[in-house]
């Protein structure tokens, strides 16, 4: 299948979600259910005063921070679990707890410790991103190739650049995997974060919104953020795993 072939296909699928969307609006005839152009035109009014763009900017930037603690705390932690028959005994319980820890107590608790601030935020979304991103790399580090690492002692490669050629690149996919769900779980628990206790961002905008009963500034900044989001995965998370992934033939 020729790549213009799958556009063309995207594009139909998105064209079609739009029609239906169009006819469901049409058929309820209500405000609680904006068609597509009520939907444009709150967000050109949001654009216009500068609020969109200046509520995903904060955002952005909560999520970014959030992304970045999460998947390096995340990965260091499921690489040791891994490599660590005894050390995932002992801790991988802790784990299963995190996991099924529910993300608002999480944010609650975060709130109550460390009062309505930036650090108390972006703590909570880490905090219920690292189990995910450590459980993934550690099932990638469980599954690494002992001929390959049996070539590194043979070749005895050190142990920075056995890390660097030989063991990251085998955690790539595991890597990506983790990356692709934590992007789209960080923002989501981002806006309940601001929701909950920031004056600013997507999340405090969609509270407006709700108080007023204002649908389609709602759908307005849920479509704007999403496809921000889309960018972010076309511009740098698929170009960086092509880049990573070159070695395999």
């Amino acid at each position: 299948m020729s790549t213009a072939f799958r556009l063309l296909l995207t594009a139909a699928s998105l064209l079609a979600l739009v029609l239906v969307w169009q006819a469901c609006a049409w058929w309820i005839a209500s405000p609680l259910l904006p068609g597509p152009g009520a939907v444009l035109a709150a967000m050109e009014r949001e654009a216009a005063s500068g609020a969109l763009q200046d509520n995903i900017a904060i955002t952005l930037a909560r999520v970014a921070a959030s992304f970045i603690i999460a998947m390096v705390v995340g990965s260091a932690v499921g690489i040791v679990l891994g490599q660590s028959r005894q050390l995932n005994e002992m801790f991988g319980p802790w784990l299963i707890v995190l996991l099924n820890m529910p993300a608002l107590v999480i944010i609650i608790l975060c709130y109550v410790w460390f009062g309505l601030t930036e650090v108390a935020a972006i703590t909570a979304v880490a905090i219920n991103k690292i189990p995910n991103v450590a459980v993934t790399m550690r099932e990638g580090a469980a599954a690494l190739s002992r001929d390959l690492d049996e070539m590194a002692r043979v070749y005895r490669l050190p142990a920075l650049k056995t890390l660097r050629e030989v063991t990251l690149p085998q955690l790539v996919p595991f890597f990506t995997a983790s990356a692709r769900s934590g992007l789209a779980l960080t923002w989501k628990i981002v806006l309940v974060v601001e929701l909950l206790g920031r004056s600013n961002g997507v999340g405090f905008a969609l509270q407006t919104a709700f108080q007023l009963f204002d649908v389609a500034t709602v759908l307005a900044y849920a479509l704007a953020f999403t496809v921000v989001v889309q960018l972010i995965e076309i511009a740098l998370l698929q170009p960086w795993e092509r880049w990573a992934n070159r070695w395999r033939r």
